[in-house]
C-alpha cells in the first residue's frame, strides 16, 4: 500500500464501500477503532506501512509515490507541509482509482497497475505539475471535519496551489469544482481520515485539477 495507505485504507474501506452520499455512508469513525488523537501528520499516515503498490484501487498508494516523488526531488517543496502534524491543513485526498482515470484522460488508455498509472502521470505532466497538482488538493489553516464541509455548499476554498475548489453540496453528497470544465468533478466518498488531529483529510474518486486539460 501507500502515503495515506494501510491506515487510511482501515478507516476508509467500509466509507468507500458506501459511497452513496457523505453521511449516508459510514464514516472514518465508525469504521475503525477511534484514530489516535494528537499530531499525526497526513504524512505519517500515507506512510504506516511503507511505499509499495498493490491491487487495492480504492487506496491511496499512487498519491504516497507522488508525494514522496515530489520531496525527493524538491525537498523544499511546500508539499513538506503534510510532514508537519502541528500544521491545520485539509486535504482531499484522490484514491488510486482517480488517478487512473486522470491517466486515461491524459493518455487514452487506462494503465492496468498502480504503479503503470503513476508513471504514465508522472511522464506526461513532470514533478514540477505533479506539485502543483498536489497542493491544489490542500486547504491549509482549516481542519474541515465532515460536518463543516456540509455546511460548506457554495464555499470557494483556496488551496495552497493558490487556486480555488468550490464546494457543491446536493442531499448530503459533496462534489468539488475545479477548472477543468469537461472532466467530471471529484466526489467526496470517505470523510475524516486522521480525526481528532489537525490535519484531516477525505477521499475523493477524481483528481482535482488546476487548469482546463
Amino acid at each position: 500500500m501507500s502515503t495515506t495507505t494501510r491506515s487510511i485504507a482501515v478507516l476508509a474501506t467500509t466509507t468507500l464501500l458506501a459511497a452513496g452520499g457523505l453521511i449516508g455512508a459510514t464514516t472514518s469513525a465508525d469504521a475503525a477503532p477511534a484514530p489516535h488523537r494528537g499530531n499525526t501528520s497526513l504524512a505519517d499516515v500515507l506512510a504506516a506501512d511503507g511505499h509499495d503498490y498493490d491491487d487495492n484501487w480504492k487506496d491511496f498508494d499512487i498519491l504516497d509515490a507522488a508525494v514522496t516523488t515530489v520531496l525527493t526531488a524538491k525537498p523544499d517543496s511546500p508539499v513538506a507541509v503534510l510532514a508537519d502534524g502541528s500544521v491545520r491543513l485539509t486535504a482531499f485526498a484522490p484514491t488510486d482509482r482517480a488517478f487512473q482515470r486522470l491517466a486515461k484522460a491524459l493518455t487514452g488508455s487506462t494503465p492496468a497497475t498502480e504503479e503503470d498509472t503513476f508513471n504514465a502521470i508522472a511522464g506526461a505532466a513532470g514533478v514540477d505539475t505533479v506539485e502543483t497538482v498536489l497542493l491544489y488538493h490542500v486547504v491549509p489553516g482549516k481542519t474541515l471535519g465532515s460536518a463543516k464541509v456540509l455546511k460548506a455548499d457554495g464555499a470557494k476554498l483556496t488551496t495552497a496551489q493558490g487556486g480555488k475548489v468550490t464546494v457543491q453540496v446536493k442531499k448530503k453528497q459533496v462534489t468539488l469544482v475545479d477548472k477543468d470544465p469537461d472532466l467530471r468533478n471529484p466526489r467526496v466518498i470517505a470523510v475524516d481520515i486522521n480525526k481528532g488531529n489537525p490535519q484531516i483529510a477525505h477521499a475523493i474518486d477524481r483528481v482535482l485539477l488546476p487548469v482546463d486539460l
